[in-house]
């Protein structure tokens, strides 16, 4: 019995071990690391991610600011998404909130900078069921 227990613990701390390493950290391919710390060259510790489209995302923070940095497989930017406060957005885009949803029901504000649609804010709705995401444009146009 004596003997059994050292296999088990070191087994034990083996698995532990590895299960406190960030195993997507160590998939990231080069070419996304690459691109990313071209972007954010003072960011030396992200947290790595893949997502369900298989693109890869790096979770960091910069002066106690969220960001969230997607990347395809071959280190194409894809967003980098910024959590911003419902005060910090763009006059219109609270007008149009005001006149047309339930600023309480409010859940999550992002700021997003994204390779093709340029700079947009993502607000979260909380709805029965699912929450809803609605994309503006700084002057309040809804763009999904």
């Amino acid at each position: 019995m004596k003997f059994l227990k050292l296999p088990i613990l070191l087994m034990a701390l083996a698995f532990f071990s590895l299960g406190c390493q960030d195993s997507a950290n160590a998939q990231a391919p080069d070419a996304v690391k690459k691109t990313f710390k071209k972007m954010y060259p003072g960011e030396n510790d992200p947290d790595w991610h893949t997502d369900a489209n298989g693109n890869f995302e790096s979770h960091f923070k910069i002066d106690g600011i969220k960001y969230r940095a997607d990347y395809s497989p071959n280190g194409n930017w894809i967003e980098t998404e910024t959590s911003i406060d419902v005060k910090d957005l763009p006059d219109a885009i609270r007008k149009k909130i005001k006149s047309d949803f339930d600023d309480d029901d409010i859940t999550e504000v992002e700021k997003v900078e994204h390779h093709s649609k340029g700079t947009f804010y993502d607000v979260e709705f909380k709805r029965k069921g699912k929450n809803k995401d609605i994309e503006f444009k700084a002057d309040g146009t809804i763009i999904n």
